[in-house]
């Protein structure tokens, strides 16, 4: 009896090694495969940029039907915080399922001087699939806001790799006691995204007319963006459509059951869609309470299509090329 509960024991053992090794080894080769497609990430249309991807090499043979399923599926996480303490213990295996789920590409926003040296840190391990930006979140504006300003002002000014400045807004859900300071930190910073050509990624909460007004003197300015975690009124997204170079981000509020972004997307051109999980907060249904983590952009994804009525490989594709115009990955 006890050599065979050892003998379980092992084999239990064994599978999850294996299970393991399966991982890295997704890990490893989508890794690749992502580099060569980004080599390539300017061609178009996408056949030809696959086509190029194939003679290079990479036929990703190694599973059955899982070939098809990559080079079809493209997903970009356009705002995700991998580089907070809640990934800490396991942030390879949440790359790897990233990667396995299709994601090419994940756009990481700073929220303050405390947060810089860890999303550094992360974004140059997993250099050219993480995407690093500067700024100061406005929940972290308080009476050290200049301190804080300064040290944004000294990474733009340094040789870098930020592809936005983010996360900046205004937030006046718990208080509006530094409401005009927060509303001094984003204009200064919208100074600065059109004097190093950057785009913004806007943080909205109780405050869309603050930020609109803010913004409204911009329309015909170079100035483009994302209005992150977006879950406003038809109202409200229609006046964000009225900066041509502003898109909406979505992402898994809009599976919750009383959401109401279903009904306001579809007056929304997908044109004008990106989509992005917010981790670890807003886990999309059907592991809503858990962590949220960049592979569930995917179930983002299939209630975003099923709202468009198109297939999940058009709207991935679309979001994604959405996404890396506005960082400027792709022209």
């Amino acid at each position: 009896m006890r050599s065979k509960k050892n003998l379980q024991a092992l084999t239990a053992r064994s599978l999850e090694m294996l299970a393991s090794m399966r991982a890295e080894a997704d890990a490893l080769i989508l890794n690749i495969w992502n580099q060569v497609e980004q080599k390539y990430a300017g061609i178009t249309p996408n056949e030809k940029r696959l086509d190029l991807c194939r003679a290079y090499g990479l036929i990703y043979y190694y599973r059955t039907g899982e070939k098809e399923e990559i080079t079809k599926m493209r997903l970009v996480d356009s705002h995700s915080h991998l580089f907070l303490d809640e990934f800490q213990s396991d942030l390879q295996q949440v790359m790897a399922r990233a990667q396995a789920a299709g994601v090419t590409h994940i756009f990481m926003p700073n929220i303050d001087s405390t947060t810089i040296e860890p999303m550094l840190r992360v974004c140059s391990e997993y250099k050219g699939y993480c995407f690093p930006m500067m700024g100061l979140h406005p929940t972290s504006v308080n009476a050290d806001y200049k301190k804080e300003l300064a040290i944004v002002s000294e990474h733009l000014a340094m040789p870098n790799d930020y592809v936005a400045i983010g996360e900046i807004g205004m937030d006046l859900y718990w208080d509006k006691t530094f409401l005009k300071e927060q509303q001094f930190v984003f204009e200064q910073q919208i100074q600065w995204a059109l004097e190093y050509e950057l785009p913004i990624v806007i943080h909205c909460r109780e405050a869309f007319d603050y930020i609109y007004n803010v913004l409204k003197p911009y329309k015909t300015s170079p100035l483009k963006g994302i209005f992150h975690s977006f879950t406003g009124t038809l109202e409200e997204a229609l006046r964000i459509l009225e900066f041509p170079d502003f898109s909406i981000g979505i992402n898994g509020v809009v599976t919750f059951k009383k959401s109401n972004l279903p009904e306001v997307l579809s007056s929304i051109p997908l044109a004008r869609i990106v989509l992005e999980t917010d981790s670890p907060y807003l886990t999309p249904v059907p592991n809503r309470g858990k962590r949220n983590e960049s592979a569930n952009v995917k179930d983002t994804l299939l209630k975003v299509a099923e709202i468009y009525g198109k297939p999940p490989e058009e709207v991935g594709c679309i979001t994604s090329e959405n996404a890396l115009k506005v960082f400027g990955i792709l022209k």
